[in-house]
């Protein structure tokens, strides 16, 4: 197989001045100003890029100080938790793949969350009939057990070298001296207001005095600074053992509900030994060639590794450099909707189902899928699945699997350190505001990961591998991805975004190794999503294109989508710096930031 070497385009990237520590001085009676934000930096010394700028400085200062990739990455988790509390914090879970420079061994641990022992398939089943999504959202029913804490215990206890308190330190200062609050996060808060205000503790630390916080205030949490000092104090088993675990359970089987609020709030079946029971998992990764290279991702409960795969291994027949935008994104598309339909069949928690993991990922059974696709149609959804234990050439059967709703509001930090160690973390809450509910007197929210799960089968005569059970962890499209060339890293990315996570580093991928975009222009481009469904999301850039038109006339169609996803990937570059990259304009834009600024690629 032949060596694809990444073509280089130059890219107009400014070496932004770092801001070692979080917030700088401003006239007193005013806002902090919140350090520099800019989608792009190059350099040496490492890389951290996130969605948030104050973020990404707590993970460059804890490299400026000797700290490795695994320590930054948690740093940066822990300050994300405080700046972008409705999309992650402790209440939540994530996945977190690591590459070793010293061993060149790529590893993930599993930290997602986990159903109550009591749950069964009839968890959001009520009178015969799947309760309504809002009323499993905004509930206890809804909440796993968070698997947060214990992803940044098992990465630092793996390959961290600073203690979790020193580590938590910086976002608890964050929390306590607060952070500028800006537009995404006052929308984000205005989308919530009537779910935020049936829960008292949620509208008190959310909507102070029943108002929106304003763009250019401070915002301040000193209840989850109280809590990231206790957790640095006595470890992440505080949080499944101790007094925060009980506070959690007690919120979760009696949620704190506003006396007179109409909304319906279901308890949840939580319990303190469901806690104590939580563990990570260290999940061999997914693995495929590309073009010469190796790419890297998570294995089911997530289906990102295994569907990002087998959607490339069905591209890699087609020279992809060479296609028009138009034959580029059918193509695209068309192996998007093929792997939503395997996943759908296919794809659960390990623990509970028959997962074909290497079946799916192998080159035989994306070639006996891939010949579905052709350049003059398009293939109708919802799509049947195919066997990979038996592939039969352009073969589906059974019936299709439509994809369940999951939350859009996750979040994504990549992290690279001098030494040539790699981070690729995803963690969620789930929806925008998980459940809606946060625990009292502890400043965070919990998740609502559980709807997830198919609230009932699509069919009842086929068997559906994301039906809840006890522990069982919900399917995930969460798809943290490290590349590497000749065992060294090349890139590595990830997003948010639910469902659309897939699709949109698979769109980046191929956007970088196939089309030769520099990697933030990558994570620009306007994105379409297919997901096995009548139409095809697209952004406004897209919309508005002559391409649509193009596809629309070989048989496309399409829906409009206002945004979608919001990555972060870092690559490295021949000559040993590093590129951090993160959206332009997508969620008010990214932060990417070096240790020592230096030149452009």
């Amino acid at each position: 197989m032949r060596r694809t070497t990444l073509r280089t385009v130059p890219v107009l990237a400014v070496a932004v001045a770092l801001i070692s520590s979080i917030g700088a001085a401003a006239p007193p009676g005013r806002a902090p100003l919140p350090p520099a934000k800019t989608p792009v930096a190059v350099g040496y010394g490492g890389a951290v890029a996130s969605v948030d700028a104050d973020a990404s400085a707590v993970g460059i200062e804890v490299l400026r100080k000797g700290g490795n990739a695994a320590d930054a990455a948690v740093a940066t988790a822990a300050a994300l938790g405080v700046t972008e509390p409705y999309s992650a914090g402790i209440g939540g879970g994530g996945f977190f793949v690591h590459y070793n420079a010293r061993t060149g061994a790529v590893r993930t641990i599993d930290g997602r969350e986990t159903a109550p022992r009591s749950a069964g398939p009839g968890l959001f089943v009520e009178n015969g009939r799947p309760i309504p999504f809002e009323e499993g959202q905004t509930s206890g029913l809804g909440v796993g057990v968070p698997g947060t804490p214990a992803t940044w215990a098992a990465a630092l206890d793996a390959w961290g070298s600073k203690p979790l308190a020193k580590l938590l330190r910086p976002a608890e200062r964050l929390a306590r001296g607060g952070f500028t609050v800006d537009a995404t996060f006052r929308a984000q808060t205005e989308a919530n207001r009537a779910r935020f205000a049936d829960f008292p503790d949620t509208a008190e630390l959310f909507l102070p005095g029943g108002e929106l916080p304003a763009v250019g205030s401070v915002f301040k949490n000193p209840d989850l600074a109280r809590t990231y000092r206790e957790l640095g104090r006595e470890g992440t088993r505080a949080l499944y053992r101790g007094d925060i675990a009980r506070d959690i359970v007690r919120t979760v089987r009696n949620p704190p509900v506003r006396e007179g609020a109409t909304r319906t709030v279901r308890p949840g079946d939580l319990t303190t030994r469901d806690l104590r029971a939580y563990e990570t998992i260290r999940r061999a990764p997914t693995k495929i060639s590309y073009r010469g290279l190796d790419v890297y991702g998570m294995a089911p409960s997530s289906s990102g590794g295994t569907s990002v795969g087998q959607a490339l291994n069905m591209l890699e027949r087609t020279d992809l450099s060479k296609a028009t935008q138009a034959r580029y994104l059918h193509r695209f598309i068309e192996a998007s909707r093929i792997a939503f339909a395997d996943r759908g069949r296919w794809v659960g928690d390990p623990a509970f189902e028959d997962v074909p993991v290497r079946e799916l990922l192998s080159q035989r059974y994306a070639d006996s899928r891939a010949c579905l696709i052709r350049d003059d149609a398009v293939l109708t959804s919802p799509l049947t699945p195919g066997d990979p234990r038996r592939p039969a050439a352009c073969g589906a059967g059974g019936t299709a699997a439509p994809t369940t709703h999951e939350g859009e509001h996750t979040t994504h930090l990549t992290v690279a350190d001098k030494w040539g160690n790699v981070v690729a973390y995803t963690l969620t809450i789930e929806s925008t505001g998980g459940s809606g509910i946060t625990v009292p007197g502890r400043g965070f929210l919990l998740n609502n990961e559980l709807t997830d799960f198919s609230f009932a089968p699509a069919n009842p005569a086929v068997h559906d591998p994301n039906l809840p059970g006890p522990g069982k962890r919900p399917r995930s499209s969460i798809s943290p991805t490290i590349v590497l060339d000749d065992g060294r890293p090349r890139l590595a990315l990830g997003s948010p975004g639910g469902a659309t996570i897939i699709t949109t580093v698979l769109q980046t991928l191929t956007g970088r190794l196939d089309r030769g975009l520099p990697l933030v222009e990558a994570i620009a481009a306007p994105r379409a999503s297919q997901r096995n469904q009548a139409t095809t999301e697209l952004e406004p850039a897209l919309w508005n294109s002559p391409l649509r038109a193009e596809l629309e006339r070989i048989g496309h169609g399409f829906r409009l989508n206002p945004e979608i996803g919001a990555a972060t990937g870092v690559e490295r570059l021949p000559d040993g710096r590093w590129v951090a990259a993160a959206e332009k304009v997508r969620r008010g834009g990214g932060s990417a930031m070096v240790v020592h600024p230096s030149g452009t690629p």
